[in-house]
């Protein structure tokens, strides 16, 4: 082999991300989290944002070996920068251009008309819930890329049945896939649990998990948590991990935690994360008068010890892609009551790992936590389930191979 032929096999696919934000929303996350497990011998990670905010991801990106771009901009002047991200992929030899969302994803494609070089998109949500601009951008440059994920089987029918007056050409350039989203269920298990291989005295290979106080530098995390913010040792925890926007109605979650005091006034609730609607759900608790019960924790950097401190997480979205932090629940032995929305309902297997109800009985859910409430023994079997669910099918390592294979697939 020559040394041009040696250093064309050793050279790195280099692939840019491309988003309009670094939040803190289940696609944003993603980014790091798959990154900590691709083959980075084999792949260099950049990612180039455009709306700086407060609370954002970056230094996470940047420990996970992502090399983080911004040019600034809002919405309205995203497009006039084309220019500007035609010439960063020239000059940094970008090999993939690997879009999320509706904005990022037109940004790609706008590009990707001067330049030729492969664009992967995923899409997160169904196509009905963005707004018109979003829709019909999305839709018109859709075919333009190469391949088209869908992070769950609904937002894959959704892109079917929206370009049913505008089919795919048979032979053409983008193919659709989905891939489900992952989680890394090494980092994320439930605070005091630790999982390891032994061999009995048979020979045979059995998984041994032991239980026990965990402890980051000098601090239990469970015992502190809670008196922190004054839950009694013995009190049920119903939490959520969200951004406070109208698709997750968290107004309704309120409403069924309520409904829940009713019964098991003992109950506290959690919810994790920050947004527009946070006032608006902090004046609802407080007409309530039982804030005592509720606690708003705000973002967090490390939502484990608040996923160890959860007994259920209770979703009320009105539509979901596939939400991550449902999936990190699980993998710290959270069972999930919840709406079927979106991906939900592929995850979820009802009375397995939880309990599912339709998007429009959302008053169902106040039941079925309670039900786990009073059941005990019901509740280890669905935590447990829980954990295994997304072990043996929504792990990051089969999301990242699936990945690879792409950006292979693509580059070839």
């Amino acid at each position: 082999m020559s040394d041009k032929e040696f250093q064309a096999v050793e050279k790195k696919i280099k692939v840019l991300h491309l988003i309009k934000s670094l939040g803190r929303g289940g696609a944003e996350k993603l980014i790091p989290e798959t990154a900590l497990v691709h083959n980075q011998n084999r792949f260099e990670f950049h990612c180039l944002y455009f709306y700086h905010q407060e609370n954002n991801i970056t230094d996470e990106l940047e420990k996970a070996g992502i090399i983080v771009h911004l040019i600034p901009s809002g919405n309205l002047g995203l497009f006039f920068h084309v220019k500007k991200v035609r010439d960063f992929i020239l000059s940094n030899e970008i090999d993939i251009i690997h879009a999320h969302l509706p904005w990022a994803g037109i940004m790609a494609r706008s590009v990707g008309n001067t330049l030729s070089i492969p664009i992967v998109y995923t899409e997160h949500n169904t196509w009905e819930r963005y707004n018109k601009f979003s829709y019909w951008g999305n839709r018109l440059s859709f075919k333009k890329q190469d391949v088209a994920i869908a992070v769950s089987n609904e937002v894959a029918l959704s892109m079917r049945l929206n370009s049913i007056w505008d089919p795919y050409q048979r032979g053409g350039r983008m193919k659709l896939k989905v891939i489900q989203n992952g989680v890394n269920t090494d980092i994320f298990r439930r605070a005091g649990i630790q999982e390891s291989i032994v061999e009995t005295k048979q020979g045979t290979i059995e998984k041994k998990v032991t239980r026990s106080k965990c402890q980051v530098g000098s601090i239990e995390i469970d015992r502190t948590l809670r008196i922190n913010l004054n839950i009694p040792d013995n009190a049920p925890v119903i939490g959520i991990v969200a951004v406070f926007r109208s698709q997750k109605r968290l107004w309704l979650w309120v409403d069924v935690a309520l409904k829940i005091l009713e019964q098991y006034p003992h109950t506290h609730f959690m919810l994790v994360g920050g947004g527009e609607w946070r006032e608006r759900i902090e004046a609802q608790i407080k007409r309530s008068g039982k804030s005592a019960n509720f606690h708003l924790v705000g973002v967090q950097k490390n939502v484990i010890p608040y996923l160890s401190l959860m007994d259920i997480y209770l979703s009320t979205s009105e539509f979901e892609g596939l939400p991550i932090a449902m999936l990190e629940a699980m993998s710290c032995e959270v069972p999930v009551v919840a709406t079927s929305a979106g991906g939900i309902g592929e995850v979820i297997q009802q009375g397995v790992q939880g309990y599912l109800a339709e998007i429009g009985s959302w008053d169902k859910l106040s039941g079925y936590c309670c039900d786990l409430i009073q059941k005990p023994d019901l509740h280890d079997r669905m935590r447990l389930a829980a954990r295994e669910r997304v072990i043996e099918q929504f792990s990051v390592k089969r999301m990242v191979s699936e990945l690879e294979q792409v950006y292979l697939d693509v580059i070839a």
